[in-house]
């Protein structure tokens, strides 16, 4: 998964993402994001991949959140494997 991820950033397209839910329990908050990136590759060819993240992240002692778990398809969409 990470390659996966480090290849879809490294195509140096902007990301679009946008939230679908937020479940915040203390310092724990689960987080279903849907996010797309679109445009041309680096080769000439048209890009266009999207999915939805679930990922878990912590709040620090200094009041920053923090990705502890971050899967970029952790929400299959239909007519995806």
């Amino acid at each position: 998964m990470v390659r996966a991820q480090t290849a879809l950033l490294g195509l140096g397209l902007p990301v679009t993402v946008r939230p679908r839910h937020t479940y915040v329990a203390g310092d724990i908050a689960l987080l279903i994001v849907d996010w797309a990136i679109e445009g041309t590759g680096p080769e000439g060819e048209r890009v266009h991949v999207e999915g939805t993240a679930t990922d878990v992240a912590r709040r620090g002692a200094d009041g920053l959140w923090r990705y502890v778990i971050d899967n970029p398809f952790g929400a299959a969409r239909p007519g995806t494997p």
